[in-house]
């Protein structure tokens, strides 16, 4: 069963990538953008290197490919995951629940 979380329990959201550099940076920096246009104020976006992914990460966004290992350092986390650093249509799913107070739910 996938696993969700509410909207209300989103403080932080880790944007987790291989080293902690270019794309994802960049990724991070649209992601704020999005969550400031849609008034999604009091979320704290930060970025991690895989290898400093807390094992009490409440909720993760990653390229789809690094999703497994997300889930096996922070098993409690609910892990989102993207195909392309750019526009990728999850991040706007993400902002959009945060924006309505709805939840978020991994995909399979």
């Amino acid at each position: 069963m996938p696993k969700s979380i509410k909207a209300s329990d989103v403080s932080t959201i880790i944007f987790v990538c291989e080293a902690g550099i270019g794309s994802s940076l960049m990724s991070v920096n649209a992601l704020k953008k999005k969550l400031k246009l849609a008034k999604v104020e009091n979320i704290n976006v930060i970025h991690a290197a895989s290898s400093r992914l807390p094992q009490d990460a409440k909720f993760v966004i990653c390229h789809k490919g690094m999703a497994k290992m997300a889930r096996s350092r922070a098993p409690e986390a609910v892990v989102i995951g993207f195909n392309f650093f750019f526009n990728d249509p999850v991040f706007d799913k993400v902002v959009k629940a945060l924006a309505e107070g709805s939840e978020i739910t991994e995909e399979g």
